[in-house]
């Protein structure tokens, strides 16, 4: 065989085994190394794989993982998002379906010092949705309006999606980070429009009740402040300091991380065994991802090997379907594998693939980055699969409340995600005017 066909049978091999339930990493690894051994020998092919783990493991840049990963936890276990969600609701309870708005923009916030949407959806399930049910909303919007605002966290910087896309890419992660930002904004505003359509033209789907009667939380000037300061000051430390280039993405997270320890320790939330155990997360869930980044790695030089991207290029870009032909089936492709697997794994499969053929069709690859998180973040809240959606059910524990509901309240806010994805591909400085800066 040619190494074209090896290559091109070496993919069909890993969706197989991915649909069988191999572990995706290890089925990375085991398709790449026997994809370079048919093509140059099973002795290149060890070579290769102890090269791969020294050359992508060993970068300055991976301490960004667990640094953000930590700081994350540490802010999830002090409970900033609960304060930053009664800021936002005091703020905004005079608008129609205040609250709904209000944890779109609580969420925008926490989503800047996690970078994680599992850790949104399951700090404001737990904060926002009985809330709203106690005013008068509905269990489908409650947690709708959840589900969708969760995915801010892989948006708005730092992100960890968008760490993994800088690396596969090997653009600046800072860079992918400051164009985040101008999306973020246009989901979260997009997001509060689509609020305010529903309860206006669809109150039935918003509210429960035609007149809300419960007393709001009231906090004085000085409570607030004492509420949005912690989250404030972490704001300032890690995108202050990352965007007024005095520190790079691995120093903020090591700041970030020292400060929402700081916040954790003077909100006394954490103790020796709570903080044990937050270390011992941060551990598992680094090693994992560090380990899907080195089977990626793999993936990437085996089919680089093979040809298969170039040749995929080439039958793409020179036949009747055109570079934003080719980005629109990568698109759908990408929010179709987003109903059956998690979002990293959606990345380390098709990116190898994909971001030569987009090279080639001469796309911003930090532009395409930004379209391929936003992409693959729909998939967490469409079925089957939608982590968020499953997130959020486990966490609020109601047996009442059906998965399906949860869903049903997600779809405005899908339609919201894909409106925003039309804007970014119609006008490219949506995501890249502050990351060419």
């Amino acid at each position: 065989m040619s190494p074209v066909e090896i290559g091109s049978l070496a993919i069909v091999a890993l969706l197989v085994l991915i649909y069988l339930g191999m572990p995706i990493g290890i089925g990375m690894l085991a398709v790449s190394f026997a994809g370079v051994a048919a093509i140059r020998g099973d002795t290149v092919s060890l070579r290769m794989l102890g090269a791969v783990a020294n050359d992508s493991l060993r970068e300055y840049l991976f301490a960004v993982v667990p640094l953000f990963v930590l700081m994350g936890l540490l802010v999830t276990i002090s409970r900033v998002g609960k304060d930053t969600f009664d800021v936002f609701q005091q703020l905004l309870q005079r608008v129609s379906a205040g609250l709904g708005i209000a944890t779109v923009f609580a969420n925008a916030v926490f989503a800047s010092i996690t970078g994680i949407s599992i850790a949104s959806a399951t700090v404001f399930s737990r904060v926002a949705v009985p809330e709203m049910e106690r005013h008068g909303y509905t269990k489908k919007f409650a947690t709708g309006v959840v589900a969708g605002s969760s995915v801010l966290g892989m948006l708005i910087p730092p992100s960890l999606l968008m760490i993994i896309y800088a690396v596969l890419a090997e653009e600046s992660v800072g860079r992918m980070f400051l164009a985040g930002v101008g999306p973020g904004l246009l989901l979260a505003f997009t997001f509060s429009a689509v609020i305010l359509l529903l309860a206006r033209y669809k109150r039935d789907f918003v509210f429960e009740v035609s007149e809300d009667t419960s007393d709001y939380a009231h906090f004085s000037t000085p409570e607030l402040l004492w509420k949005a300061v912690p989250i404030v000051s972490l704001m300032l430390v890690v995108l202050g300091g990352l965007y007024g280039g005095f520190l790079n993405p691995t120093e903020a997270g090591a700041a970030g991380a020292l400060g929402a320890l700081v916040i954790a320790l003077l909100r006394r939330s954490l103790g020796l065994r709570e903080f044990w155990n937050l270390l011992i997360e941060a551990g598992q869930i680094t090693v994992s991802v560090l380990f899907l980044i080195l089977a990626a790695t793999f993936f990437s030089r085996m089919l680089a090997l093979s040809g298969v991207p170039r040749t995929l290029a080439e039958i793409i870009l020179s036949g009747s379907f055109g570079p934003y032909g080719f980005l629109l089936f990568y698109l759908l492709l990408i929010i179709l594998l987003g109903c059956l697997i998690d979002s990293i794994s959606i990345m380390l499969i098709l990116l190898p693939i994909a971001l030569p053929v987009a090279e080639a069709a001469g796309f911003d690859l930090i532009w395409f980055g930004v379209l391929t998180v936003v992409c693959v973040e729909i998939g967490l809240l469409t079925p089957p699969f939608g982590l968020s959606v499953y997130i959020i059910k486990s966490a609020i524990n109601d047996p009442t409340l059906k998965v399906a509901e949860i869903f049903r309240g997600a779809l405005p806010f899908v339609a919201a995600m894909l409106l925003s994805v039309a804007l970014i591909v119609a006008f490219p400085p949506i995501a890249t005017w502050l990351a060419r800066l």
